[in-house]
């Protein structure tokens, strides 16, 4: 099986569309739909590369980002914050929180997959 991505994000109109694109490319995909489900899916799956929603249920993504990011295990693991929230403010708390990149909705799933592969490329 190809690489693991995780998507955490409780928006199934997003998330299974992505999940089934990156599932044909040939990713194993793991969905969860809070951020506390992220967070445990994380670490029993280790996957190698996150992508976050950033309004979710229970913990909000940069809460689970910077848990993520102080785990040593998952100090070099790829996240992507996939928010509809576009402000300067957000972007930056990402960067603080130890996201990758930022990336606002709609995104364009052959566009993604492609920053997916270079992030994740052996």
């Amino acid at each position: 099986m190809g690489k693991k991505i995780l998507i955490v994000d409780d928006e199934s109109f997003f998330s299974d569309p992505i999940r089934l694109f990156l599932e044909r490319e040939g990713f194993e995909t793991f969905v969860a739909s809070d951020g506390m489900t992220g967070l445990q899916e994380a670490r029993k799956i280790h996957p190698d590369l996150i992508m976050l929603d950033l309004m979710l249920p229970k913990l909000d993504g940069f809460q689970v980002c910077r848990l993520l990011k102080f785990d040593a295990s998952f100090r070099d693991t790829p996240i992507i914050i996939v928010s509809a929230k576009d402000s300067d403010e957000d972007r930056q708390l990402a960067v603080t929180s130890g996201a990758t990149l930022y990336l606002t909705k709609p995104v364009v799933p052959p566009a993604l997959v492609e920053t997916i592969k270079k992030l994740v490329a052996e």
